[in-house]
């Protein structure tokens, strides 16, 4: 479940003291420095190539970007699944599906 994931996160941020340092800005900011090294497994190679040759650093970086969106989630009090249902919602009319 979704939240016993954002407790476990939390727990693990408060054991060292870092709810400090986990402010809105900070949190996305860190989101976006870990997107950028999830990019940087594919750089100069192909999509095959690059989870042939580095699955195990994406799985790093990737859980790596998860973990501040659900940090920054925790932080600002937001309802992850409500969040996402409102924005495949919201999706789903900008992008209807395509009629024959």
């Amino acid at each position: 479940n979704i939240n016993e994931l954002i407790t476990e996160i939390d727990a693990f941020r408060d054991a060292r003291q870092w709810h400090q340092y986990h402010n809105a800005k900070d949190l996305s900011l860190s989101l976006s420095l870990e997107a950028a090294e999830l990019l940087e497994c594919f750089q100069w190679q192909s999509s095959e190539a690059a989870v042939e040759n580095n699955l195990a650093d994406i799985k790093d970086e990737l859980a790596d970007v998860m973990i501040y969106a659900l940090t920054l989630a925790s932080t600002l009090n937001l309802d992850v699944e409500a969040i996402i249902k409102a924005k495949i919602k919201k999706n789903a009319e900008k992008y209807p599906t395509p009629t024959k």
